[in-house]
């Protein structure tokens, strides 16, 4: 993962810029992605062996399933979502990907990609060639130790899912999702309170298994409940403890 190191000030709150000159040293997003605990000669050994393109403009693919792995890669600024095809053609929504996160990892296991993955906006990307990242890994315990915590933190995150979908009520869904994106922020030194929501509201629909009209009526519920202000894809959050006690959340 290419992550940069979140600067002081001013620059912490600035949006990743869609700079492909930029290397892991320098990157504001190296806090949260794979340089994390590494000095500063390994990540020099780590940026060497990633490969930097113009930006993905939306709705471009940056993999499709069934293509050959050969890379995992790291979001630098934009977002994208992650989906698979199923038998009968439709789409199914399997996570969203923000800046700090990699993505890719579903074809380690069989050497091609299980889902397919979209930009949701225009979004800048690290490709970091997986040979490459293993024998480096090896050379370097603390690179493989975050490598493998990230892959832990997918499962687990994957694994939420499944849960979400199989027990929550509509609100608990919507509620985890928000406060998701929430967290996801707060990581990358952004607001946690105040965000634009990337994705629509079907690709938000589709992920949790709602209807558009659903998570429509949700949203509608939270701002009378003075949870959230929504304004199209503009969310504020209002009450933090009250959209965690909606998600089912305790704390």
């Amino acid at each position: 993962m290419t992550i940069h190191i979140a600067q002081s000030g001013d620059a912490a709150l600035k949006p990743c810029t869609h700079d492909y000159q930029v290397n892991c040293g320098n990157c504001r997003l190296n806090s949260i992605c794979l340089p994390l605990a590494l000095e500063s000669d390994d990540i020099q050994q780590l940026d060497d062996i990633i490969q930097r393109s113009k930006p993905l403009q939306k709705s471009q693919h940056l993999y499709r399933e069934g293509d050959d792995f050969q890379s995992v890669f790291a979001v630098r600024s934009g977002t994208l979502k992650a989906y698979k095809t199923t038998d009968d053609g439709r789409e199914q929504v399997t996570g969203f990907y923000f800046p700090g996160e990699i993505l890719g990892m579903d074809g380690i296991s069989n050497n091609s990609h299980a889902s397919s993955a979209k930009a949701l906006e225009t979004a800048a990307i690290c490709e970091i060639p997986f040979t490459s990242l293993e024998k480096l890994s090896a050379l370097m315990p603390n690179l493989q130790r975050h490598f493998f915590q990230l892959m832990s933190r997918e499962i687990t995150e994957d694994q939420q899912l499944i849960t979400l979908l199989s027990k929550n009520s509509a609100d608990e869904r919507v509620a985890a999702l928000m406060l998701s994106i929430s967290g996801r922020n707060a990581r990358r030194k952004l607001s946690a309170t105040q965000f634009r929501l990337p994705m629509s509201r079907v690709d938000i629909g589709n992920y949790l298994g709602l209807t558009v009209e659903t998570v429509s009526r949700v949203f509608s519920r939270m701002q009378k409940m003075d949870i959230l202000q929504v304004d199209n894809k503009e969310i504020k959050i209002l009450d933090a403890d009250g959209l965690r006690a909606m998600a089912n959340l305790s704390g």
